[in-house]
């Protein structure tokens, strides 16, 4: 099992954008409750599903359209493998695969990477969009399209995976 909170740490060093912005930490967060469910229900990896959830907007420079930020987020865990990322290199490919194409509207494939893309997905209204079940990847997702959506447009924060990264609500480590 990883260590998130350490992980989240290494890339927060080098994250441009506000903590608090649209692809921040409270993204990440609630990426990884509705990553965590759709795996839950379509067999993917828990775990790599975790590690997109952390890796997929790290890199971003940009909030509104910025291309490569996947592959940038792929790249960072790529750099911390053996130190902070324990994957083997089928799991490893998954993650990064799921990183790299994650903006490009796939529906298909392993059920892993579905797991990823419909969990960045179903957060889709903390900027203005609906997300339209017929884009989603699973049935999962599609079944919890309604309650994601609802906390992504309220900007709902996922107190207990802030705490269980040892941030705040206000998004400052706890010491």
């Amino acid at each position: 099992m990883h260590d998130h909170a350490l992980i989240l740490q290494e890339i927060l060093r080098g994250y441009a954008l506000p903590l608090d912005g649209a692809h921040g930490v409270v993204h990440w967060a609630r990426v990884i409750e509705n990553g965590l469910r759709v795996a839950e229900s379509n067999g993917a990896d828990a775990d790599v599903v975790a590690l997109f959830a952390l890796f997929h907007d790290s890199r971003r420079v940009n909030q509104h359209r910025d291309d490569g930020h996947g592959q940038r987020g792929g790249e960072l865990a790529r750099s911390l493998r053996g130190t902070l990322v324990h994957l083997d290199d089928a799991r490893f490919d998954l993650l990064y695969e799921a990183c790299l194409l994650h903006t490009d509207g796939h529906t298909t494939g392993h059920p892993t990477l579905l797991a990823c893309w419909d969990a960045d997905r179903l957060d889709l209204g903390r900027v203005g969009i609906t997300p339209r079940p017929e884009l989603l990847c699973t049935d999962a997702a599609r079944t919890m399209l309604p309650w994601a959506d609802a906390r992504a447009t309220s900007a709902h924060v996922p107190e207990t995976v802030l705490a269980s990264w040892r941030m705040t609500r206000a998004l400052m480590p706890v010491e």
